[in-house]
């Protein structure tokens, strides 16, 4: 064989190819594989194949294509070195060109018969197919079977062959590769990338990435929007079945995983860095990615989508793009969720809005499988949800929205879960902590302006989950803490109570926090001091000395778990105490500070008490002392304090001193639960130390039954503050006046509280305590007739001083205790109407400052679960007063103008459950359900016994509760729409708006609104006067006073919530367009039949004589809206046609016949009432010369408005009908022979209204003319000669 071999390759280098033709004709095809077989194993492969091909001869071709048939399987099968594979293949690519077409046709078949059977694992013979498939194309005709093809129609049938035969999982990569050098048309490469995604499924996880990595070098040809799509969703499912799974698992205690996770993740990672390769290389694939993002908007995110998005967004042309596009779809997808959450036709007609924000959760918690690549993008996610959605400043700097313990607007949702990423990429990602914290400590320092209370919750939520990582950038928040004295109260407060934990086992940032509010303390800033106080007031709170009371007994409980467990092995409570008493000897100080300092202070120790009962000895000496000051001992004068030191002049002004009401409560309050103590331990404590408390207790005892006894002695003349007093904050005098009145109502109260703890049900003491009353009502009378007469302070009630667990108690005494013991004492208060009406109205002020604020002044203030215990009581104490007393029968405050008993009840209710509702949304549920139905029992009462703010708030009531009152729905809605009570125009609009939010909740609001309208328009009668209207009265709160005023102005509301149904559906519909019609047919017909409904009722209305004004102003901002509507569903519809060609739905034409056959003439006469009616209102009156220029100025504000409603309608009927002509082209059917085109608004000229109106405007000018003239001839007489 060696000797053949020499030969063949002698013969090539001669000159003669004659010889060498001769030669290897002699040869037969079994001598020329054993020949080429042979010299394969050698090192002259390539020569000996040279040779053979150096014979062009066509008669020789058949070796030429024999040769290709034994090289094309010995290269793929791996028995050749790689060197000399490739060496070979590109010989025979050389040649290709010169095979002749029938020779190209059996090499191509040999190639696609052996990848249908799975022979081309190795792939390095497919470099060859493309070489061949492109010279089978340039042939002219190619043999296919008893006839012939082009070269080119014969490829196309080869490759339509290969892409529908099954393919080998192995040799997919492969494929993908080759046919990146295969010329394909549109229609072919759509085909064989459509094959190849579906090849994902069968292939093994890690084969994956690679197999991305040449689709998208294949997408450079065209199809770039599939490839991306196929890939997107590919990992989704994965992502689906991946949960599934975990699951099925933890449901069965086993772990059922058929592909590991972490597997999973590496493999989507390395995908994403190959799709964000791809985009730098070719901008076009990265703009395609995000436009089909943003049009697919019925297609939800996904894990792996959001991981991609964040990825690419590294790329700086993107990257503004991408947080934008993030931005709308987690606040679209928030606002999806909440408008079906509060339709029941959207939550049966659609599916559950995926959850944008569980996705992004989850993207967080894959992240962890090494995603560096998103890690960044996350946090800058992260923060721009937090600064976009957080809360905003108000006028002066006030936040506008209300504390809340949960997010309920989808801005709030957006800001939460902007927190949620932070926190939990904190807690996954070391390298990314430090900035994290740092970008939240500078929005601490630099926010100044605006609320960044949603940062310090996020501070709060990573120092609880996370306190000893947080150590390690302990630094970063040493320095934020230099910033203190410069930052605003609240600020300073949020900060200190959220790093609180960490200061228990980092003795030196507790060591740094103490200088720098040692500094503070010395600020020429009051904010400064002011955030001093409240920094130490911390620190006394959470360093507890040894012998104070278990947490569990104090108010508030610490606030982290973690660290509770290291407190007192790094600081023992000897060394707190040492601490302690000199942080005490440091707030002494503020003793004499200004006045907000001290107050800080006086709101501060009751809690500091609570939390640290061994400092009560030295609390209750420094507030002894600081009492003396004020106190006058003399017994026999009065008043008892020294009001005149209480204030400080500078200049000519008069500012306080010293809140010595507040110091009062703070006593008083220590006092108590110092006494409440020692009761329940039995005093545990030393001799000496309890002959020191006895001695402290004893002395205020005696001070504040002094104090008490000589207040009520005390006359107005004695504080200098009579009727006759000035109480203008205009004069110095009037302002010191208004100080020394709010001082002395607040000693009252606190008196009051007092009296009635220590009391005992004593009938003496509830004597002191009503007397104690009357004093402070009588200055309250006198404030408030003051009130009225220019600036005073007294034009704000000042804020009760009475705590809440008291108001709490006290209302349970006044209206609930029906102890024996207790009748004869507390008779006493009751007897008293106004003294039973103040405390239900401090109630009614505490429970609005919670509302407003998140917390109530006093002790337990701050504690929300004692905040809620009160609350209940405080509810069910109102609750039973207004339901067993009926306001008929109250004779108090009738006479007067406050308001009664009754109403101040109701409107406590109000407040309580809007603000449960709001600060505790999960501990009410049942509770409310009960108050409610009991509620609603109150408007069935007679009409003698009506009283229309009554029924405002109780209907205000039930709209706060609707939500939580499912059982009931349907019984309110069929009781309210046969409810008449009166024709208030207020009520009526209260009830008619919980109408229209019960049936969305219920069912569909459209059947209502039709029956609403069929009883206006027979209450108010058509526009057409010869028309009788029929008779309907399907709501009795519909008359004539209501219907125009009320009724019409509510509709705009009703209206607006159908539109908006019928919007979300239409827009899932267009999502949808591309689905098989099957899908979609339940929601088609559903938003059809809706349509055709509120058409229906549109059609009423507009035929109704409704005065002009903001009720036609109302009905056509509506009307453009449905039509709008109209137009959506249309452009569905033409999607319909163009993806699934066929018959329009019957229900749709009907829709279209009921639209343009019912409902536009009537718009286009209802226009035409409007405009006459417009006009002759415009002209009525016009000669009157006083009221001429305010009737001008009402007539341009009505042009205004038409000026803006009647056009927008107009396009809006226009562009639907333009919609109608392109559906009725693309689906064949003649939808516009049911639009008639109206003439009223075509543009004619009718000489007799022109003739008219121009003779009214010569006669006006001549009027005008003689006007002007007989004023100039008398006005010389007016002027005076000059002397």
């Amino acid at each position: 064989m060696k000797a053949a071999i020499d030969k063949i390759l002698s013969l090539s280098e001669g000159e003669s190819i004659k010889e060498l033709e001769h030669h290897l004709t002699s040869l037969t095809d079994d001598q020329v594989t054993l020949i080429t077989n042979a010299a394969l194993k050698g090192k002259a492969s390539a020569a000996v194949i040279k040779a053979i091909f150096k014979v062009i001869s066509i008669c020789l071709f058949v070796r030429r294509l024999c040769v290709y048939k034994h090289c094309i399987p010995l290269c793929e099968s791996g028995d050749l070195q790689t060197e000399v594979a490739s060496d070979i293949i590109g010989l025979l690519m050389l040649e290709t060109h010169t095979l002749p077409g029938s020779a190209l046709a059996v090499l191509a078949s040999l190639f696609v018969d052996a990848i249908k059977v799975g022979e081309m694992g190795n792939g390095k013979s497919l470099e060859l197919f493309p070489t061949i498939l492109t010279a089978l194309a340039a042939t002219e005709a190619i043999a296919y079977g008893k006839g012939e093809l082009s070269g080119d129609e014969y490829k196309k049938q080869l490759i339509n062959s290969l892409c529908s035969s099954r393919w080998d999982p192995q040799c997919v990569i492969h494929l993908t590769t080759m046919f990146r050098d295969v010329p394909l048309s549109p229609e072919e490469l759509q085909f064989l990338i459509e094959k190849i995604l579906r090849m994902f499924h069968k292939l093994d996880l890690q084969e994956i990435p690679p197999l991305v990595y040449q689709l998208l070098l294949l997408s450079a040809k065209g199809c770039k929007k599939l490839v991306l799509q196929g890939i997107i969703e590919y990992f989704r499912e994965q992502d689906v079945r991946q949960k599934e799974e975990q699951k099925e698992g933890e449901s069965m205690d086993v772990e059922v995983q058929t592909i590991p996770q972490d597997q999973l993740r590496h493999v989507e990672g390395t995908t994403i860095l190959h799709i964000v390769f791809a985009f730098r290389l070719d901008h076009e694939l990265g703009r395609e990615f995000l436009k089909s993002l943003k049009v697919s908007q019925g297609q939800p995110l996904c894990p792996f989508s959001i991981a991609l998005l964040l990825s690419v967004a590294r790329i700086q042309r993107y990257e503004e793009q991408v947080f934008e596009f993030l931005k709308g779809a987690v606040m679209k997808n928030f606002k999806d969720e909440q408008v079906q959450q509060g339709s029941k036709l959207l939550q049966d007609l659609l599916p559950p809005c995926h959850s944008a924000s569980q996705m992004i959760l989850d993207t967080v918690k894959n992240s962890v499988f090494g995603w560096d690549h998103v890690t960044q993008s996350l946090v800058q996610l992260g923060f721009i949800l937090m600064d976009s959605f957080g809360p905003k400043a108000g006028p002066f700097g006030k936040n506008t929205e209300a504390p809340t313990t949960t997010a309920k607007t989808p801005s709030q949702l957006a800001c939460r879960l902007g927190g949620q990423v932070l926190q939990e990429s904190f807690k996954l990602h070391e390298p990314i902590r430090g900035e994290i914290l740092e970008q939240v400590l500078n929005r601490l320092v630099t926010k100044t302006a605006s609320p960044v209370t949603h940062f310090i919750e996020l501070l709060s939520n990573i120092v609880l989950s996370a306190p000893m990582i947080l150590l390690e950038s302990s630094s970063k928040v040493t320095e934020t803490f230099d910033q203190l004295s410069f930052l605003p109260l609240s600020t300073v407060q949020g900060l200190l109570k959220a790093v609180q934990p960490l200061l228990k086992v980092s003795m030196a940032l507790k060591d740094a926090l103490i200088l720098v509010l040692r500094k503070a303390m010395f600020s020429s800033q009051l904010d400064g001091r002011k955030s001093a106080v409240a920094g130490f007031l911390l620190l006394l709170k959470n360093f507890r000395v040894l012998g104070s009371l278990a947490l569990s007994q104090c108010s508030q409980a610490l606030t982290s778990s973690q660290v509770q467990a290291d407190v007192h092995s790094r600081y023992n409570s000897a060394a707190n105490e040492a601490f302690c008493l000199e942080i005490l000897s440091s707030l002494r100080r503020c003793l004499g500070q200004q006045a907000d300092v001290r107050l800080m202070l006086y709101e501060g120790f009751h809690d500091v008490l609570r939390r640290n009962s061994q400092l009560a000895s030295s609390i209750m000496h420094t507030l002894l002392s600081q009492l003396r000051r004020y106190y006058e001992p003399e017994q026999d004068l009065l008043p008892p304090v020294k009001l005149e030191s209480c204030i400080t002049a500078q200049g000519d002004q008069v500012f306080l001193q010293e809140p010595l009401a507040h110091l009062f409560s703070c006593t008083v309050h220590c006092l108590l639960w110092h006494q409440s103590v020692n009761e329940t331990t039995g005093g545990g404590a030393d001799d000496e130390d309890e002959e020191d408390e006895g001695g402290f207790q004893d002395e205020l005892y005696t001070v504040l039954d002094s104090v008490t006894r000589r207040m009520i002695k005390s006359e107005l003349e004695d504080f200098e503050l009579d009727k006759s007093a000035e109480f203008s904050m205009a004069s110095s005098v009037g302002v010191k006046n208004s100080i020394y009145a709010v001082l002395v109502m607040g000693i009252y109260e606190v008196l009051m509280e007092y009296n009635f703890i220590t009391g005992n049900y004593s009938k003496n003491r509830f004597q002191e305590v009503l007397e104690l009353f009357n004093c402070y009502h009588k200055l309250s009378d006198i404030l408030r007739e003051k009130s009225g007469k220019g600036r005073t302070l007294a034009s704000k009630t000042p804020r009760s001083l009475l705590s809440l667990g008291f108001v709490s108690t006290l209302l349970t005494a006044l209206f609930r205790d029906s102890a024996q013991s207790h009748e004869e004492s507390l008779s006493v208060l009751r007897s008293s109407g106004e003294f039973m009406r103040y405390s239900v109205s401090v109630a009614l002020q505490k429970v609005q400052q919670l509302e407003e604020m998140g917390h109530t002044d006093g002790p337990e203030g701050q504690s929300p679960d004692k905040t809620f215990h009160y609350l209940c009581n405080i509810t069910s104490v109102l609750m039973w007063r207004y339901t067993n007393i009926p306001s008929a029968v109250e004779d108090a405050g009738k006479k007067e103008k406050n308001q009664s008993m009754s109403l101040l009840c109701l409107e406590g209710l109000l407040r309580i459950f809007s603000t449960v509702l709001q600060q505790y949304p999960t501990k009410m549920a049942s509770f409310l359900c009960s108050l409610g139905r009991a509620l609603f029992s109150q408007l069935t009462g007679g009409e003698e016994d009506f009283n229309s703010r009554e029924a405002q708030l109780l209907v205000s009531i039930l709209s706060l509760l609707s939500r939580l009152l499912d059982s009931y729905l349907s019984y309110l809605c069929d009781y309210i729409s046969c409810l008449s009570l009166s024709e208030d125009i207020s009520f009526s609009k209260g009830l008619l708006s919980l109408l229209f939010s019960l049936h969305v909740l219920y069912k569909s609001p459209v059947s209502v609104l039709w029956e609403l309208c069929q009883d206006i328009h027979s209450v108010l009668g058509d526009i057409d006067k010869d028309v009788e209207v029929e008779k309907q009265s399907h709501f009795t709160i519909v008359s004539t006073k209501t219907a125009a005023s009320t009724t019409v102005s509510s509709l705009s509301l009703f209206l607006g919530v159908c539109v908006c149904v019928c919007v979300c559906v239409c827009v899932s519909l267009s999502g949808g367009a591309t689905q098989l019609t099957g899908q979609q047919d339940p929601v088609e017909k559903a938003v059809t039949l809706q349509l055709g409904t509120l058409l229906t009722a549109l059609n009423e209305l507009v035929q109704t004589a409704l005065p002009t004004g903001a009720c036609t102003d109302t009905l056509l901002r509506e009307l453009s809206r449905t039509y709008a509507i109209l137009t959506t569903l249309i452009k569905y519809y033409i999607q319909v046609c163009a993806a699934h060609p066929g018959q329009l739905p019957a229900r749709l034409e009907k829709l279209v016949k009921l639209s343009g056959s019912h409902l536009t003439p009537q718009c286009y006469c209802f226009i035409t009432y409007v405009q006459v009616r417009f006009f002759s209102s415009a002209s009525v009156g016009a000669n009157d010369k006083k009221k001429k220029r305010k009737e001008e100025e009402a007539v341009m504000a009505k042009v205004l408005r038409a000026s803006k409603a009647i056009p927008t309608l107009i396009f809006n009927i226009e562009q639907y009908e333009k919609f109608l002509i392109l559906l009725s082209k693309k689906s064949k059917v003649n939808l516009m022979q049911y639009m008639k085109l109206s003439t009223s608004r075509d543009f004619r000229i009718n000489a007799a209204t022109l003739e008219a109106a121009l003779q009214e405007q010569q006669q006006e000018s001549q009027q005008t003319e003689v006007s002007q003239v007989s004023e100039e001839s008398q006005a010389p007489k007016k002027k005076r000669r000059k002397q």
